[in-house]
């Protein structure tokens, strides 16, 4: 079943028109992945179905609910949380202080608990509870801001560039914890540079060319597409 749809969207900043009548969906349970090149409008996309970006036209639906027009911070109450390109975490606050900024829509009674699921999916990160979050590695700064992001127990969480900057062996562990949180019951939107390492753990995935959804299909139809080998896949 569809959890997220996204029907036609056409975006603009200012009189460039960045997406070009996309659509897409998602269906719960899935991991499904956004993948082109830089300025194709990965971010773009994700940034318009969380609100942060208005459509001039077109449509979102979150569990057969309309988002148009609904503000950001209550598009998350919905059950959607994005975690931005760039971490953007608080720097000055600490790990735990972090988290419970993710916690703005959950009752007070149940924040406790949240922080202690998230401390057993990144250890590190109970490890550096009281640290501010600017003194963290970038991968413990990506540790942080995913697990902000799941502290509001989003039904969708989409990820944008989660790799980006990180050494490779912190790369793998973080898509193995993508895995985690999918396998747990949580459906993943996934916007990544790498689009090998994206395609290995999708269910389905969307290629975009400036703007426009050129290919698709599932994980493993694309990584064996020759097009896509050739322009994203280093093949």
């Amino acid at each position: 079943m569809s959890l997220l749809s996204v029907n036609d969207i056409h975006v603009y900043y200012g009189s460039i028109h960045a997406i070009k009548g996309i659509s897409f969906e998602v269906n719960k349970g899935e991991i499904v992945t956004l993948i082109g090149a830089n300025g194709a409008g990965k971010s773009t996309t994700l940034n318009t179905v969380g609100g942060l970006l208005k459509p001039r036209s077109g449509s979102v639906e979150l569990d057969g609910s309309s988002l148009n027009g609904i503000a950001a911070h209550k598009i998350v109450r919905k059950g959607l949380a994005l975690c931005p390109e760039g971490r953007r975490v608080f720097l000055q606050l600490s790990v735990r202080e972090n988290l419970e900024m993710g916690a703005f829509t959950r009752p007070k009674h149940e924040v406790e608990d949240s922080i202690d699921e998230i401390y057993q999916l990144f250890p590190r990160l109970k490890e550096r509870c009281k640290q501010e979050a600017g003194t963290l590695s970038g991968g413990e700064q990506q540790m942080l801001a995913m697990g902000r992001a799941m502290m509001s127990k989003p039904k969708l969480l989409m990820l944008d560039e989660p790799s980006m900057g990180l050494a490779p062996l912190m790369v793998e562990q973080l898509f193995s914890i993508i895995q985690t949180l999918n396998r747990s019951g949580t459906t993943i939107l996934l916007v990544e540079q790498n689009a090998q390492m994206a395609l290995s753990i999708a269910d389905r995935g969307y290629v975009l060319e400036t703007g426009k959804i050129v290919t698709q299909g599932t994980g493993k139809e694309l990584l064996l597409d020759d097009a896509v080998r050739k322009a994203y896949l280093g093949g």
